[in-house]
């Protein structure tokens, strides 16, 4: 299958590399939340390969689970990348490390000052042991999908449908917009 995406030449091979739409859901639950997200963003952005396109609105949400500690501060950021999902992934777990998340041996539960996953990148749909895509838990979580539909009205998860009709069937009153404004980097 040949891929139509868009590209930019990579200079050593002078190869075109395919750019590809990602969403990032990111969420944060303890310490500064706000400051957290933004040097997030501002983080991931910083990677050759990856280019903002926008934040949308921050969200407050009640934990999944009790042992997940207080409400978080949630958003997505859409971006494109030539990265793979694999390594797009890879970034967004060194950015959640360097947040003080570690991802060896860790426990899954519990509050956590950053927590960022890659919930969908174009229409691929990936079994694999390095990623699952689109994110296996993205069309449950309303704490993605309303932020998501902020900044992308018409979006559609791939293999779920579009976003908005996913809201339906889903619980958004324990979800408070929040008047905290995140920017992508100059």
């Amino acid at each position: 299958m040949t891929d139509t995406s868009p590209g930019v030449d990579d200079t050593l091979t002078g190869q075109l590399r395919p750019i590809r739409r990602a969403v990032l859901s990111l969420g944060s639950n303890t310490g500064d939340r706000e400051t957290n997200l933004q040097n997030a963003i501002d983080a991931i952005l910083d990677a050759p390969g990856i280019w903002g396109l926008s934040v949308s609105p921050v969200y407050e949400s009640e934990p999944e689970k009790p042992e997940d500690g207080g409400k978080f501060y949630n958003a997505v950021l859409l971006v494109d990348t030539e990265m793979s999902g694999a390594t797009l992934l890879e970034r967004c777990h060194a950015v959640e490390e360097a947040f003080g998340r570690p991802r060896v041996g860790e426990d899954r539960s519990g509050p956590r000052r950053l927590d960022v996953d890659v919930v969908a990148l174009a229409d691929r749909v990936l079994d694999d042991p390095a990623i699952t895509l689109p994110h296996p838990r993205a069309h449950k979580r309303a704490f993605v999908l309303l932020p998501w539909r902020d900044v992308e009205p018409d979006a559609e998860l791939v293999t779920h449908g579009k976003i908005a009709d996913l809201l339906t069937d889903l619980d958004t009153s324990t979800l408070r917009r929040t008047d905290v404004v995140l920017e992508l980097p100059a």
